[in-house]
């Protein structure tokens, strides 16, 4: 096996880890810093691959409205506000107070941010009150890992490439190490285990998309951080919350924003335009098209905006074994440009970057998406999708982001000593929702603040090294998985995916979320048998299997909704139940409790 020892360790490879690892370095040059990675870094993980139809950086600039040295202030009450008061308010001042610092940073690294007259051009993103969004385009994630990764590899920093975290090692309430899995080693624990002492450890390992067989993550995405956590007797908080768009299954590509706000038809597979089936009888056009384009600008699905009826009809067309398709050569029924509200038409207007003339605006949406958003267009074109050919774009309720994760103070620092989370693997700094932009945002300001904080307090510790019997105790548990079992590791993923996407997607009942603890259980009581996936694929299923017990039992506990938990009496209803204040101004701590998953709620820091 092999044996490393640092200072600091760095878990992830996505734009929260990178800027951890630069962090540590430029607060202590002295120091060694260990990034390991599940993939190859800058080639896996969300921040390296994912794409929207603008993708943004929330920041209060000096030019952003309302102006003044205190405007921040008001990016701050919007994150706690949108977070249904179920967030800590100091968290949310420490994002948006420290996003300028963080904007600048990457602008000197060369981010290309679209400008006018030298400043960042910004735009309304939902949640906001304001113009904040800064972003390159549809590839702003890509650009800033692209520019961290730039900046990384000017830094001694050791990168382990294909190395799975699998087990944080703790010595009287202070993590030491980590155990790890080279990925590329299917069958042979020993000649896998990488061995990393460490005086502290920063998870970034992002969020758990592949617990849901619907998602926009790629590969690899199982919640290794929430389990390392969990394992290593960290609190969790807001499990529940998990942001969920359409999306299109064939690239993965949001379909947010001008995507909705272009006014293609919802149709199934059977070209019924199925959205009026799912309003009152009699509701006119003028209503449904006005929604769909207000699902534009509030898109993930959330109980405070009418437009999670569209999350719900879609999802329950899914549910009934139909298709669900964005047709863009031919207008809903009942369409008339005149029909939208006054305030949507101007929004409208102001996104036009290829104007076409309201003669043929009027015509398609295609005609719609080419004046506001001709990129797109293009992006999907490459990807096989040729919306000018009459190709039609496959959707779903997608799992895009994690609003909850292991419980964070000030700095990333978690309940464990040593032990910092930052980015989707966090939890606390966002509530039950997020505005949009601030998923990016979250991962380089707590990055830059745990970097720093990890390094100050790795320079006065010693090195304790990982004891031997922790090392024995985990081989043999993975010999264990290769002797055989029950269920092969690939049958057992697949039962528990489309598990997850009926019991806690858009639509949650009690029943639905009982059945599914039930139907859990069942899975967590087979033992599965490695098969040509290899080892590291079997230790995901373990983890996905923890982070879907946490889903579960957060959203059965919580009975009303809340953001994107839509509690429903029935799974026939429409209309989810009510949200209850102030009794559910609450959030749920999830953690280990004498070998068991207990759950508490309790009152957030508040504003």
């Amino acid at each position: 096996m092999d044996y490393y020892s640092c200072d600091v360790l760095v878990i992830g490879g996505g734009g929260a880890a990178l800027r951890a690892a630069i962090a540590v370095w430029e607060t202590n040059p002295d120091l060694k810093v260990i990034l390991a990675t599940k993939g190859v870094l800058g080639k896996s993980g969300v921040t390296a691959t994912a794409c929207s139809d603008r993708m943004a950086f929330h920041a209060t600039l000096p030019h952003t409205p309302p102006g003044g040295a205190e405007a921040w202030r008001y990016h701050a009450e919007d994150i706690y506000r949108l977070g249904g008061l179920v967030s800590d308010w100091d968290l949310a001042v420490t994002l948006a107070r420290e996003a300028e610092a963080a904007f600048n940073y990457l602008d000197a690294l060369g981010v290309p941010f679209v400008k006018d007259g030298g400043r960042a051009r910004q735009f309304v993103t939902d949640g906001s009150e304001y113009p904040r969004a800064c972003y390159t385009g549809p590839m702003t994630a890509i650009h800033i890992e692209e520019a961290l990764l730039k900046r990384l590899r000017q830094l001694p920093v050791q990168v382990l490439n294909f190395t799975m975290a699998a087990r944080l090692i703790t010595s009287q309430g202070r993590v030491i190490g980590a155990l790890a899995l080279d990925t590329r080693r299917r069958d042979d624990p020993v000649a896998a285990l990488k061995v990393i002492a460490a005086k502290t450890v920063i998870l970034a390992t992002g969020g758990a998309g592949q617990v849901y067989r619907t998602n926009v993550f790629p590969a690899g995405m199982t919640g290794d951080g929430y389990a390392l956590a969990y394992h290593a007797g960290a609190e969790l908080v807001n499990m529940e919350f998990i942001q969920i768009g359409l999306a299109s299954l064939k690239t993965k590509l949001n379909c947010s924003g001008s995507m909705l706000r272009a006014l293609p038809r919802l149709v199934n597979d059977r070209g019924e335009e199925f959205l009026g089936h799912y309003f009152q009888p009699g509701t006119p056009p003028r209503v449904i098209l006005n929604l769909l384009f207000r699902k534009g600008a509030s898109w993930p699905v959330t109980y405070e905006h009418p437009t999670h009826i569209i999350d719900v009809a879609v999802y329950r067309e899914i549910a009934a074994g139909r298709r669900v398709y964005l047709d863009y050569q031919q207008n809903p029924a009942g369409f008339c440009w005149e029909e939208l509200a006054a305030d949507n038409r101007q929004r409208y207007l102001s996104e036009v970057v290829n104007g076409s003339g309201a003669g043929e605006r009027g015509t398609s949406p295609l005609n719609r998406l080419r004046e506001i958003n001709p990129d797109t267009i293009k992006w999907l074109k490459e990807r096989g999708l040729d919306l000018a050919a009459g190709h039609l774009v496959e959707v779903a309720p997608c799992i895009q982001h994690f609003q909850g994760g292991v419980k964070i103070r000030q700095a990333g620092a978690t309940g464990v000593r040593g032990l910092y989370a930052i980015g989707e693997v966090a939890g606390g700094q966002h509530g039950a929702n997020r505005p949009g932009g601030n998923a990016l945002l979250d991962g380089q300001v707590f990055g830059r603040l745990a970097g720093e904080a990890a390094a100050r307090e790795a320079a006065g510790l010693p090195t304790v090294d990982v004891p031997a019997a922790a090392i024995e105790n985990f081989i043999a548990r993975l010999q264990g998985w290769l002797a055989g079992g029950d269920i092969a590791a690939g049958e057992l993923r697949q039962h528990l995916q489309l598990l997850m996407n009926r019991a806690a997607s858009v639509v949650r009942t009690e029943a639905g979320l009982k059945g599914g603890l039930e139907q859990l259980a069942r899975l967590q009581s087979l033992s599965q048998a490695v098969d040509a996936h290899g080892l590291a694929y079997a230790l995901e299923n373990d983890n996905m299997m923890l982070v879907a017990e946490m889903i579960l039992r957060a959203a059965l506990a919580r009975d009303e909704s809340r953001g994107p938990h839509l509690r429903f009496a029935n799974e026939e209803d429409c209309t989810p139940v009510a949200r209850r204040d102030p009794e559910w101004q609450r959030y749920l701590v999830i953690r280990r409790t004498e070998g068991r998953m207990t759950l508490t709620a309790r009152h957030p820091v508040q504003q």
